[in-house]
């Protein structure tokens, strides 16, 4: 296991998680929270707690559009506090102003898993609104065709294909105690 008492103070700054849904955003999140000590906040928890309604049914209910609404406002709020480790939803990062917010705001993590790997980790589907109906495995890939380059402007990313959750976490350790603070050596 890998020590993490090395880790910068410039690093408190929140951590956020992105990849496509089923890749371990929550799982990896919570764990890696727990290794920095840090809060842990899951989006789309936060966003059903609000609402009374898990998020396939503020799909079913109130459609994406809401949804994404909520998402936002619920990332905006998150964001006022600092030295967290927040998992986002898999979409969050196709609102503009939500990447820019990470992108600055976050050392932004991307987390990438292949197809197969995302297909068999997302079981039926069922609790995906997004899997709903059709191909699954061609609405998948048609959403990382999408998602791709916006996952893409991850400060760094983690393939956690074949990996234990201690492995994931330990890369990303490692990944911030050798890089330090991505925005250090920004202008502006």
């Amino acid at each position: 296991m890998i020590r993490v008492s090395s880790l910068s103070k410039a690093l408190q700054r929140n951590i956020a998680l992105i990849g496509f849904m089923a890749v371990g955003k929550s799982a990896v999140g919570r764990n890696l929270a727990r290794r920095l000590q840090r809060r842990f906040v899951d989006l789309d928890r936060l966003i059903e707690k609000a609402e009374g309604k898990k998020v396939r049914e503020i799909f079913a209910t109130k459609g994406e559009a809401y949804f994404r609404q909520l998402e936002k406002r619920t990332l905006h709020e998150v964001l006022q506090r600092q030295g967290q480790v927040i998992a986002t939803g898999g979409g969050v990062i196709m609102d503009d102003e939500n990447l820019d917010l990470l992108r600055q705001q976050t050392t932004l993590i991307g987390l990438a898993a292949p197809i197969d790997t995302l297909l068999a980790r997302a079981g039926t589907g069922s609790k995906r609104p997004l899997l709903k109906g059709g191909d699954r495995r061609q609405r998948v890939e048609e959403l990382i065709r999408q998602r791709g380059s916006r996952y893409g402007q991850a400060h760094f990313t983690v393939d956690t294909n074949h990996l234990t959750l201690t492995q994931v976490v330990d890369q990303i350790i490692n990944r911030l105690n050798a890089e330090g603070d991505p925005h250090a050596n920004v202008d502006g």
